[in-house]
Order: structure tokens, then C-alpha cells, then sequence
């Protein structure tokens, strides 16, 4: 498990020293978990010597992989993503470029020896569970240097932002890491009535982790394609300021007037329902908001009177043909997000109901659509545009194979 990891990931660092060029690029997911694991490497490559640049991507679209492998000898880290897609990148790749996969989602091997899959999944350890991405990225970088153990707490950050506890307490790899920041005075753990919750030690005052990581996720997400993302990975590494804050408040308003908004066509009749799922599309009405708030809508409406806690929630918003930083793509897809509710979810966990990271890339692929970081009560794809239906046809299919 851990050892094993670890061996893999000093032999990625050896090739890393000896790779001629001393630039890297890194692809890093726009969510806390996102924004804390691209923060530990570019502050990790920096102390190494390396030049950054640096991408906060929503999902890593096909069309842009494409773009991304059409150079050589470049050294290529995608973090908190991919790791499901190491075969597509390993025949993009054909050894061309230095490729190191740092996710925590369901995993694939790579078919390229220069493509390493890092992924935790792929040595017994549980995405959902034992490590979050950011973690996965420490572990990393303090393999690469033991000097960067003082990036411990920004590890915990991401940990806690994706929410994958166990009795209400972080677990395995995650909790070690929070353990190491406690040990350093960064953070604090407090019991409560179930579980514990996590604090920051920071220059204005102590703040709840959780807190802290919904403060960048809206930066990641609201505020996608309006510099957000540089906004959060600053934060990670040197704390809130007043200039972020004005930003959180900006975003937060377009957030909630665009909330309000959709929840009342939801209220007027726009979700439908089969069997087994209920599903709505916002076409393009969260712009100019990321793409992920389509599953942070999900989320804030899962569990309300306004769905059927029995049925999956499915939401779809179409993909602009711009990654920020990076230039215009050619996408002409939408992405779907899904969520369940707390009643399913324990269903999910009990094994009486197929979970989101089964259901919907399967039916996905069917449809030649794209799917890579999903895990089981949270799930995201993309297809083509005018194949929602179809694709909620596909989901229905392989529910009532399952019984």
C-alpha cells in the first residue's frame, strides 16, 4: 500500500532530477482539493528550481489533451484528476514527454513508461476515503524534498474540502497529514457531537477548515473564469486578504442570484424525472461562472423539498470553448453532474443501490462521451451536446439490468 506508493513515486522523482528540461507544467482541478494540490507543487517545483506554468482546469477535456501533447520534452503533472485516463494520455504521450498523474479517483494503469500513474487507488488505497488528492501531492512533495513537510496543513485543507470522512473524522493518509500540521501549530482538532472538526491557524484568527475550503471553492468555481483560481492557490500558500475577500463577496452574489433563479424554474416544472433519476439542464445561465457549479447546484438542492430523495439528482450545463490561461478549445460539449441524496447515499454505501462512479462513466462511454475523476456519491461526465436524454435513457438501462 503506502510503501509501494511511495517506491513508485521516488522513481518519478529520480526521473524529475534527470530530465534536461527545468520547467513544469502543471494541471490542477479548480475545487479546494484542486486549488491546495496545484499550491504544494508549484510552491515543491519552485524549491526544486523548476519554472512553473501553471492551468486550473474543470475536467481534462479531450480536446485540450490533445493540444497539450503536441509537444516534446516537456515534463507534464496533472493533480486531482486523470488518473482514470492514463491510457489515453499514455497514447497521447508515446513517450515523449515526462507525465506524472497525482489523483485520488479511480484509477487506471498507464501503458507508457514515462506516463507514472501516481494515483493511491492503484496501491490499496481509497480515494473516497484514506486520501484525498491534495495529500497525494504532499506525499510527493515531501519525497521530493523533506523540507516541504511545512506544506502539511494546505494537504488537510483539500482533505477536509472534499469531505470524505469516516465517522465524522478524517482517516488514514488525510488524517496523518492534519496530525503533522496540529504537530507544526497550523491547525486544531476539536471533538463535537459526532465526529471533529478541523481549524486553521491563520494571521486573522482561527477559521474552520470547512469554512476555508468553501471559501475556495467558490473562488475555483464561481470565479473560473475570472482569475479565481490564481486568487485561490494564493490563498493556500499565504492566507486571506482583503482582496480576496471582495472577490468572495462578488462571486457569492452572482452565485446566489443565479441559484435563486434556477431553483424557481425547478419550483415551475424544469425537472424531470424517469424511473430512477431526475435531471434539469441551465444550458448556459451560470456563465459567467464555471462549469462546476452545475454540481455545487446539485448539492445545495439534494437534499431539499424541491427533489425526491429516492431518485439521483442529474444536472446539465454546457461547456464554453475557453480554458483560462490556456486559450479558445473547440468543446460543442455539455458537462453532467450527479449527487445523491443523504437516504441514498446510505443505500449506495450499503451496497443496495449502483453507485454515481459505476453508473455514470459506463453509461458515458456508451454515448463516446468522456469521463474521468468520479467517485461514488459524486459524479461528473461530459457528452456531446443534444445527447442529455439519451444519456439519461442509458443510465435507466444499466439501473434496471441491476434490478
Amino acid at each position: 500500500m503506502r510503501e509501494q506508493l511511495i517506491s513508485a513515486i521516488k522513481k518519478a522523482i529520480r526521473e524529475v532530477k534527470q530530465w534536461p528540461k527545468k520547467e513544469v507544467q502543471i494541471f490542477h482541478h479548480n475545487d479546494s482539493d484542486g486549488l491546495s494540490s496545484g499550491a504544494i507543487l508549484t510552491r515543491a517545483f519552485e524549491r526544486a528550481g523548476f519554472a512553473i506554468r501553471r492551468f486550473c482546469l474543470e475536467k481534462p477535456y479531450p480536446a485540450l489533451l490533445q493540444k497539450v501533447y503536441e509537444q516534446e520534452g516537456g515534463i507534464i503533472v496533472f493533480a486531482d484528476f486523470a488518473g482514470r485516463i492514463a491510457p489515453i494520455l499514455s497514447d497521447l504521450n508515446r513517450g515523449r514527454n515526462l507525465t506524472l498523474i497525482l489523483d485520488h479517483h479511480v484509477a487506471e494503469a498507464s501503458t507508457d513508461p514515462k506516463v507514472h500513474n501516481l494515483d493511491p487507488c492503484l496501491y490499496g488505497l481509497k480515494g473516497d476515503r484514506d486520501i484525498s488528492g491534495s495529500t497525494t501531492c504532499y506525499l510527493f512533495a515531501h519525497t521530493l524534498d523533506p523540507d516541504n513537510i511545512d506544506l502539511a496543513y494546505i494537504a488537510a485543507i483539500g482533505a477536509v474540502g472534499d469531505e470524505f470522512f469516516v465517522d465524522g473524522c478524517l482517516v488514514s493518509e488525510n488524517r496523518d497529514v492534519t496530525l503533522e500540521a496540529v504537530k507544526q501549530g497550523k491547525m486544531e482538532i476539536k471533538g463535537q457531537a459526532v465526529g471533529e472538526r478541523y481549524y486553521l491557524n491563520t494571521d486573522r484568527g482561527q477559521v474552520p477548515c470547512d469554512e476555508f475550503g468553501a471559501y475556495l471553492d467558490t473562488l475555483g468555481a464561481a470565479g473560473y473564469y475570472q482569475d479565481g483560481p490564481d486568487m485561490g492557490v494564493r490563498v493556500c500558500l499565504e492566507g486571506t486578504t482583503a482582496d480576496s475577500d471582495r472577490m468572495l463577496a462578488d462571486l457569492k452574489s452572482v452565485q446566489a442570484k443565479a441559484f435563486e433563479e434556477e431553483l424557481q424554474r425547478i419550483q415551475s416544472g424544469a425537472l424531470k424525472k424517469t424511473d430512477h433519476i431526475q435531471w434539469f439542464k441551465v444550458e448556459n445561465r451560470f456563465q459567467p461562472m464555471g462549469v462546476k457549479m452545475i454540481g455545487v447546484f446539485c448539492d445545495a438542492i439534494k437534499n431539499s423539498e424541491h427533489v425526491d430523495s429516492t431518485k439521483y439528482v442529474a444536472g446539465f450545463q454546457i461547456i464554453p470553448d475557453e480554458i483560462p490561461g490556456f486559450g479558445p478549445i473547440g468543446m460543442k460539449d455539455v458537462k453532467i453532474s450527479m449527487r445523491v441524496s443523504a437516504k441514498m447515499e446510505a443505500d449506495i454505501r450499503a451496497g443496495k443501490t449502483m453507485g454515481l462512479d459505476v453508473l455514470l462513466p459506463e453509461a458515458t462511454n456508451k454515448l463516446g462521451g468522456f469521463s474521468d475523476a468520479c467517485h461514488t456519491l459524486t459524479a461528473a461526465t461530459t457528452v456531446a451536446i443534444g445527447k442529455e436524454e439519451q444519456l439519461i435513457e442509458e443510465m435507466e438501462k444499466l439501473l434496471k439490468a441491476e434490478g
